[in-house]
């Protein structure tokens, strides 16, 4: 499988657009335990040889789910991003399912939205936003979960913000 390059390049997504991710290891682990399971579908989005963008799909019953999109910086002009996600329903539409899902929106559609650039994305290929109940936390540890979803989160956006400044 091409998990690792994938995986790498997950990395530079995450770095370009500053969002935080686990260890390369849990995500090649997890992509090869869905793949072993015949459930995983990954596609690669190439020019010239080199690779711009990638996704992993999982398959699961009649739903193909989006659950991890990368892209490199390289020839952003050609928008490997869509090719890939048509590719991708394609694929979805080949092993007989009925719901391809993009999995995730914003709460609120609001362009000051941190995922308001991913939405419009999303909507751009003019499906259906389904509602699902969601999740919620139970912080074991109060003074450590409120560093978790506060104080890092906001240490962290002053940091974006001052490398913004400065570079």
């Amino acid at each position: 499988t091409d998990f690792p390059m994938i995986a790498k390049m997950y990395q530079e997504t995450a770095q370009r657009d500053g969002f935080a991710i686990r260890p390369l290891a849990y995500y090649l682990d997890a992509w090869q335990s869905f793949y072993d399971a015949g459930m995983a579908h990954s596609l690669i989005a190439e020019y010239a040889g080199e690779p711009l963008a990638a996704v992993v799909l999982v398959k699961f019953g009649s739903t193909t789910i989006y659950m991890y999109g990368a892209s490199t910086d390289k020839e952003r002009n050609r928008m490997p991003a869509y090719l890939l996600q048509w590719e991708a329903i394609r694929w979805a539409k080949s092993q007989k399912c009925t719901v391809y899902d993009f999995w995730g929106a914003p709460d609120n559609f609001v362009e000051t939205d941190r995922m308001w650039g991913v939405w419009r994305f999303k909507d751009g290929f003019k499906g259906q936003v389904v509602h699902h109940i969601g999740a919620w936390d139970y912080p074991v540890r109060p003074f450590l979960y409120n560093l978790y979803t506060n104080a890092i989160p906001r240490y962290l956006n002053m940091l974006r913000r001052r490398k913004n400044l400065v570079g």
